[in-house]
Formats: C-alpha cells, structure tokens, sequence
C-alpha cells in the first residue's frame, strides 16, 4: 500500500508539472526566439537613418563596420540592383519590403529581417539582417534545461513528501496489523497504540475495545465452566459413596472406572477453564486408545456387539495430551453406541502415520452419516449434543491432523478417520 501511495502521488506530480512545465517551455522558447530577433534587428535598424539621408560611399563604409564587428550580416539593396555588406540573393521577401515595408521572413537555414528605406533621391532601398537557425535558438536549450531540472527537483520532492505521508499512513496500520495477529494467537492483552490520522485513531479505538470485550467474554466463559465443573464434584462424590454399597464386585469395580473417567474429565474441564491458551501436550497413541478400546469393550459384551481391534505396537507419541486423546476416543465410540443399534459390530485401528504420528480409523456397520455436516459443532440429527465429532475434530487440528467422514467396508455404515501429528517432544 505504501509503495501504491507513492505511486498514485507520483504519477498526480507528475500530471501537474507537465501542465505548467509544457507552456513555460513553450514561452521561454518563444521569449528568447524574440530576444535573438530584436538582436538581430537592432543593426539594420541603427543603418535606417544613415541609408535614407547619407551617400553610398558613406553606407558602404558603415556596412562593413558593421559587419566586422556585428554577429548578424548585414547587406543593403539599392534600387538599381546594387548590393552592399554581405552577399545574399534577392529574394521575394526583400522584393516586400522595398514597397516600404518592414518584416522578418523565412531565409535558407535562418531568417531575414528587412527594413524598406526611402533614399536620398527618393527610390526605396532594403536594409537586410540575417540570422541562422542557431543564433535564433541561442539560449533556448538552456532555458529548457532550467524548466527540466525545476521539474525534476519538483518531483523528487513529491516523491519524499509522498512516502514520508505514506509512512505516517503505515505504521499505524502495521501496528494495528501486528495486533490483530497477537490477538488471532491468544494474546489478549495485546493493545494499539492510537496513533495517526482520526480515522485511524477511531479503528484503534474500537480494536482495543473489542480486545477488551473478548477479554471478557472468555474470563467470564472460562469462570462458567469452572463453576458447573466444580459443581458436578459434589454429585460425583455422592456416586463414589454409593459404589461403596455395591456388593458385586464387578459391577462395583465397573461403576468406580466409570466414575474415575468422569472425574478426569471433570478436571480436566476446569484446568482448561483456568488456562488461558490451549497447552501443547503429548502422549502414547498406543497406550491411550488401547485402555479406551478396552473399556468400551465390556460395554459392547453387554449390547451383543463384536469389537474387532487392531492396534500398532507402542510407544506411538503424538502431540496431544493423554486427556483430549482419551475425550476424542470416547466421543467417537460413544457415537457408535449412541447412533447404532445394539449388535452393531465395530473396528477400531491404529496404525503409524509415514510422516509421523499417528492414525485411527474406527469403522461401524450402522446406518451411516446422515449428512457431511456432521462435524460442525452444534450440528446433530440424532439428538445428541452434536460435539462428539468436533471434540475429535479439535484435538487433530491441533495436532496437526484432521479428521475425515467415510463409508465403512462395501459402501456400508460409517468410519471416520483421525489423523494426529507427531510430538516435537521425546517419548
């Protein structure tokens, strides 16, 4: 923009001083054009008075003078043919003048300046002045010279002037600029100079505004989760007294992992409620979704469904924390518990990515996604929260992944796939 600024006032300096730089050529040009002919005509014309009073020897002898001394020959015609100072022809133009007139007329290379002269014995003789093309131009370069480097110089200074405005116009809007992006990676407190310009002062303003207001929204966000997580300590405290009355040791012990997993996740909730920026985490693919595999399984004995596994040998790290790993694993089976009816068989496979980290694929003989929209957040049509999909969905895009809707095996039921990056820390 800075260099489009300087451009746009350039080509207006530019457009002006052709306009006035144009006609001021054209009038120094003409004024010293007239200078060199008033020059010119200034000897012939001091002659006048001697060619109408004075004998020929006497005009002879002033003529030469003249010429000897003068830059412009000088050459005077008689009526009876006689010429006297510089040769020249004859021309039409002199033929003019001897009716008594005075003019200038184009000569070969030059022009000639006449005067028509009454004699002494009354015939009328023509004073003659010449003046070649470069005398006549004398000085005219010069002038245009000067006309060009005022142009010049006026240009220069245009240029300056325009990017110095330029940059007083810039540096407001990088900074602005700067601070958008601070606040694009998190940096809430991040705040505009308000600088330059009024227009420029007013976005200022409202930036620094609405990072205030962003501000807020989020502290208060975060203050409203923590508060519904700490509330839902209190009913799992109770739940956790209750698996104690549980005489089934199996079932007790199935309730306890169940209420261990809720609890984490609790936790987990108020830790990112607390944090200010998502954290990077990391942690083995293989150990976390084997242990989730191996908690939906009991479920899925108990609804009839077969749970085909194929899981990659560990350590497999992946730049997501054990946490969100574990919370995506559970919204994607969950969702075929959810959305599948029971005897509804799955697969569940986690294989090495070739460039690093790594790739589940789970896979169910349902009825399939009703729509690609599915991932959005929010969006459901099986009456469910409709964030099971973009938790998952979150946790690979911020490891560098992604996830991706399919049909499952024969162009039947659903399977998604969840790319995750690799860790920059050692496992």
């Amino acid at each position: 923009m800075r260099r489009r600024l300087t451009l746009l006032v350039a080509a207006t300096v530019a457009l002006v001083i052709l306009a006035f730089a144009l006609p001021m050529g054209l009038l120094l040009r003409n004024a010293a054009v007239e200078q060199n002919l008033s020059r010119a005509s200034q000897d012939a014309e001091a002659l006048t008075a001697l060619v109408a009073t004075a004998d020929r020897t006497t005009v002879e002898a002033s003529v030469a003078q003249v010429n000897a001394t003068g830059e412009y020959p000088v050459t005077v015609f008689w009526p009876d043919g006689t010429i006297q100072g510089e040769e020249a022809p004859r021309s039409q133009a002199v033929d003019l003048a001897a009716t008594g007139r005075s003019i200038t007329a184009e000569a070969p290379d030059g022009r000639e300046i006449l005067f028509g002269v009454q004699g002494p014995d009354g015939d009328m003789a023509v004073i003659r002045s010449y003046i070649s093309d470069d005398q006549l131009a004398a000085g005219v370069g010069r002038s245009l010279a000067i006309v060009a480097v005022l142009a010049v110089a006026l240009l220069g200074f245009g240029l300056l002037l325009a990017d110095r405005v330029a940059r007083l116009l810039m540096e407001p809007l990088g900074e602005l600029a700067s601070v958008s992006h601070r606040l694009g990676a998190g940096e809430l407190d991040a705040r505009a100079t308000v600088t330059g310009p009024p227009e420029l002062r007013e976005v200022g303003s409202a930036l620094n505004g609405l990072a205030g207001r962003i501000r807020d929204l989020l502290a208060l966000e975060r203050e409203r989760v923590a508060d519904l997580s700490h509330r839902l300590r209190t009913p799992l405290t109770v739940l956790k007294l209750e698996t104690e009355s549980i005489r089934n040791s199996e079932e007790r012990e199935s309730v306890e992992t169940a209420v261990a997993d809720v609890e984490r996740a609790v936790n987990a909730a108020i830790n990112a409620a607390r944090s200010p920026r998502p954290t990077d985490g990391a942690s083995d693919a293989a150990a976390v979704v084997a242990e989730r595999v191996e908690f939906w399984s009991a479920l899925a004995e108990e609804t009839e469904r077969h749970v085909q596994s194929d899981l990659a040998p560990g350590p497999l790290m992946v730049r997501a924390s054990g946490e969100e790993l574990s919370a995506s694993m559970d919204a994607l089976l969950g969702n075929v518990f959810a959305h599948t009816p029971d005897g509804t068989g799955f697969s569940v496979r986690l294989s090495a990515r070739t460039q690093g980290g790594a790739t589940i694929e789970i896979t169910d003989n349902g009825p399939g996604f009703p729509d690609e929209h599915v991932t959005e957040r929010g969006h459901s049509q099986g009456g469910s929260t409709g964030l099971g999909l973009d938790i998952a969905r979150r946790t690979a895009t911020n490891s560098g992944g992604e996830v991706t809707l399919g049909t499952g095996t024969g162009g039947h039921g659903a399977r998604v796939t969840m790319e995750l990056g690799l860790t920059t820390e050692r496992g």
